[in-house]
């Protein structure tokens, strides 16, 4: 028979000892460690000087012409054409040009042109003005021909009055030699 006396004794003595080991067993348990301060940052190269700042560069001419405007007519189609010495015939490498001045004012009907003939610094005045004079009339005819009205133009000589190259010689004397278009009216605001 089991004495209730025993069996109160031996359940002490059991959760004293379950008692016992449940401290023994949290003594040896490691406490959890949280740091206390941000772990220290890795060291970084120093970093190179920078170069000073340097605006970028503008931006291409025609992407601010205007359609339609004088500048527009001056660098996206070309406002002058050249001439041989002593020649009002209008040379082979002005074709294209002349052919994208007559497109570009059947665009814009309502611009009205002057074309302008210029001659270098040779001869005298009076033959300067009569084959500026030509030189003009073959850029006008050139232009009608191609369909732009003939009411639209107007032409003048400057002779050798007006050059565009103050040099001497044969290069300054090549740019002076010239049939230059210069819008009058018509054209759109810049």
């Amino acid at each position: 028979m089991i004495n209730p006396r025993n069996t109160g004794s031996a359940l002490r003595l059991t959760l004293i000892a379950a008692t016992a080991l449940s401290l023994a067993a949290c003594a040896h348990a490691p406490k959890p460690s949280y740091p206390t301060a941000a772990p220290p940052a890795p060291e970084r190269a120093p970093e190179p000087p920078r170069a000073p700042y340097s605006p970028p560069p503008p931006e291409p001419v025609t992407q601010n012409a205007l359609p339609g405007s004088e500048r527009d007519f001056t660098i996206n189609v070309g406002d002058r054409i050249y001439f041989d010495f002593d020649s009002y015939s209008v040379r082979a490498d002005a074709g294209p040009i002349l052919d994208a001045q007559s497109a570009w004012l059947k665009r814009y009907p309502a611009v009205q042109v002057r074309i302008e003939g210029n001659c270098d610094e040779r001869g005298t005045e009076e033959y300067n003005l009569a084959l500026g004079a030509r030189r003009a009339n073959a850029v006008r005819e050139y232009l009608v021909a191609h369909g732009v009205a003939a009411t639209r133009i107007t032409t003048v000589s400057y002779g050798k009055e007006k050059p565009i190259d103050p040099g001497t010689g044969d290069v300054a004397d090549s740019h002076n030699r010239n049939g230059h278009t210069a819008i009058v009216s018509g054209a759109r605001m810049q």
